[in-house]
């Protein structure tokens, strides 16, 4: 199918424009302090803005209609957990980290638990971005192989490299700011597919909502408290939990927001203005998914690509909305949308390739390797590590080219390499008594915990089905997190009923 001029036309301008607001930051991003944090220097609405994106990438564009178009609105028990997570870290960590005043995310566990704690919980958040990144370029991927008919790893090699070199322009400055313009692009355009969904149903949109209902595509799942095998809502909600707390919380691509904003009052306004924006667009998403079932279902002459058919059947709903987007919206519409998933999903992924890069100096090179490095040397690691990591991202989502579920895909490998990060963040401030050792021992016990969940899941097959976990795998970071709190707590209470003891005997 070739692309309209005046679509091509749409997504050139609209890159521009993008590549453009980059640019237009450079000079704010010539320093180590501009490029991690733009000075303290942007309004909340934007931060806030550019939190919602981090929500709303391609990952929630494409992946969420997907997940809702094979199966129902499961997913959605992870949305209901955004305010609430958002609500702690409004009143506990938001003010702790501008406080703190570090760059990194991560520096305050070596001041509480040592070295060992600041570099487990760097490495397992770049892990956790390496994930992030493969997905979002996969998934970037997927409509332009259907618009252009190109190669999908010709493509994420492509815009990767691209990414790779247009997170080093803007800073973080950029990168936010970018953020926030594309947010509101992505939510005209899904409502612009929404109602042209509605209005090319051959019996009117009330078809819709008989199709999904005759379908049970506005199930929320198994409200079961008991079932801890599948995917049920209190399942899912847990991980979200889990997931949540770790954004707020630990999560250096928000951390690093916190700094951005003016003042404490301001970082707050920004993360309640990006916990309570994405609560109803996620149910936009996911209805998207629900009005795609029931539109193919009443029309499904119009799946005229034999690949789509094969992964439907089999599953697979990613390729879903691309194809709809490709196919049945008007011409400049289509590429309206293309243009912005495409620098969405490039500004998510330079948002990881920002916040790997920060780390990369600040927890290893200046940590580790030369503390007094000059102005210019950090400048060139900050570059350099960017390129990098946008290497490995490129890799991984090479590697999900053969992934089911993109979705459930991410979910997994978030929540294996997030390992017990949240469980030694909230120890440590949960607990003032805990000690290095208690930390220690419940990290060790909390990656033993994560280490045989993973192992047990029936898709890996390494540990015999007598001994493996019964869990489901969505609540790996849930177990893992747990083990490391209630391990913690534990050996610190032990500690403190020994110095009891040794104090009595004397």
């Amino acid at each position: 199918m070739a692309l309209p001029f005046l679509d091509i036309c749409v997504i050139l301008v609209y890159m521009l424009g993008t590549v453009g607001l980059g640019c237009w930051f450079y000079f704010k991003s010539r320093s180590p302090e501009g490029f991690t944090s733009a000075g303290g220097d942007i309004p909340s609405i934007v931060v806030g803005l550019s939190i919602f994106g981090t929500y709303v990438s391609s990952i929630s564009f494409l992946a969420l209609p997907g997940k809702a178009f094979v199966s129902n609105w499961n997913v959605f028990a992870l949305s209901i957990t955004t305010p609430l997570a958002a609500w702690i870290a409004v009143k506990w960590f938001v003010p702790f980290y501008r406080k703190v005043g570090a760059i990194s995310a991560y520096s305050h566990l070596e001041d509480r638990f040592g070295t060992w704690a600041r570099v487990y919980a760097s490495l397992c958040y770049m892990l956790t971005q390496v994930a992030r990144m493969g997905s979002v370029l996969f998934l970037l991927a997927l409509p332009l192989h259907h618009l252009l008919g190109w190669d999908v790893r010709l493509i994420i090699i492509a815009v990767g490299g691209l990414t790779a070199l247009y997170s080093m322009i803007g800073g973080i400055a950029g990168v936010i700011w970018t953020d926030a313009v594309q947010s509101v692009i992505l939510i005209a355009g899904a409502v612009t597919c929404a109602v042209l969904l509605l209005c090319n149903m051959p019996e009117g949109p009330g078809q819709i909502f008989r199709i999904a209902a005759e379908n049970q595509k506005f199930s929320w799942g198994s409200w079961s408290l008991t079932d801890l095998q599948t995917s049920t809502f209190w399942v899912v909600f847990w991980y979200g939990m889990a997931i949540n707390l770790q954004n707020f919380g630990i999560d250096q691509n928000y951390v690093q927001r916190y700094h951005t904003a003016r003042s404490d009052a301001e970082a707050k306004k920004s993360v309640w203005l990006g916990a309570i924006l994405y609560l109803p667009i996620s149910a936009f998403f996911l209805f998207i998914g629900t009005a795609l079932f029931a539109f193919y279902t009443a029309r499904p002459e119009l799946i005229t690509d034999p690949q789509l058919a094969a992964d439907i059947a089999s599953g697979k709903g990613d390729g879903v909305f691309p194809f709809f987007i490709v196919h049945q919206l008007p011409v400049g519409v289509t590429g309206l949308l293309i243009a912005a998933i495409l620098a969405a999903a490039m500004s998510t992924i330079g948002t990881s390739m920002n916040g790997c890069a920060t780390l990369t100096l600040s927890d290893f090179y200046t940590r580790f390797f030369r503390k007094n490095a000059s102005q210019r040397e950090q400048m060139l690691v900050l570059h350099f590590s960017s390129i990098l990591w946008g290497v490995v991202g490129i890799g991984c989502a090479l590697l999900m080219i053969r992934a089911k579920g993109i979705l459930d895909a991410y979910w997994l490998l978030a929540g294996i390499f997030s390992g017990g990060m949240v469980g030694i963040f909230l120890l440590g401030f949960l607990s003032r008594g805990a000690t290095k050792a208690a930390a220690l021992t419940g990290a060790i016990v909390g990656i033993l915990v994560i280490t045989w969940m993973t192992l047990s899941m029936p898709k890996v097959g390494v540990i015999p089905e007598a001994f493996r976990c019964p869990l489901n795998e969505l609540l790996i970071t849930v177990c893992g997190t747990l083990a490391i709190l209630v391990t913690g707590f534990a050996v610190t209470a032990a500690m403190k009923m020994k110095k009891k003891n040794k104090k009595r005997k004397k």
